[in-house]
């Protein structure tokens, strides 16, 4: 998964919440039997804009959980935010998931459901409307969704780049 290098945060600024998104139990089926083992697929993020995630494996949960934070600190992206909402609607693809993002006003909420909806939290998105169009796959929803906040074009640095008024980007 290849991230813009400007959007990267380091895990020792921050103070991170952790939601586990995901607990399975593997098997392995060896000369004796089968032997079990679990990966725990975890979300961090400080609610301000910072989001990442992780994937753990152990044979306990406890140490699947906590390798899962470790990788996801290690994965920290800041996400540009524009009155508690999204920037701008946008649609992303990654593997069989499919994710459609919009903003939404005031009052809303995270109209989202699962894996999305707890990046989105993580992230700080107040109001958006999500909706997942292809598999359901709590991997590949959270690594589209990731991606599509990374993707994300704050409006600021857009009047910038163009020489514009901010007004001016919206107003057209």
């Amino acid at each position: 998964m290849k991230l813009p290098n400007d959007i990267r945060v380091k895990s020792s600024d921050v103070e991170l919440q952790e939601r586990v998104v995901k607990i399975q139990r593997v098997a392995k089926v060896v000369k004796g039997g089968r032997r079990f083992s679990f990966s725990a697929l975890v979300v961090v993020g400080n609610s301000d804009g910072i989001v990442g995630y992780g994937l753990g494996k152990a044979n306990e949960v406890t140490n699947a959980i906590a390798k899962g934070i470790d990788d996801a600190k290690k994965n920290l992206i800041k996400v540009s935010l524009l009155n508690g909402t999204i920037p701008h609607e946008i649609r992303y693809r990654f593997g069989g998931a499919s994710i459609l993002l919009k903003p939404a006003a005031e009052g809303t909420g995270v109209l989202a459901g699962g894996a999305m909806r707890a990046v989105l939290e993580s992230a700080g998105v107040k109001n958006v409307v999500g909706k997942s169009l292809g598999s359901s796959n709590p991997h590949n929803v959270i690594k589209a969704t990731i991606l599509s906040l990374a993707n994300m074009r704050d409006p600021r640095a857009i009047a910038k780049q163009r020489g514009i008024s901010l007004s001016k980007v919206f107003n057209g």
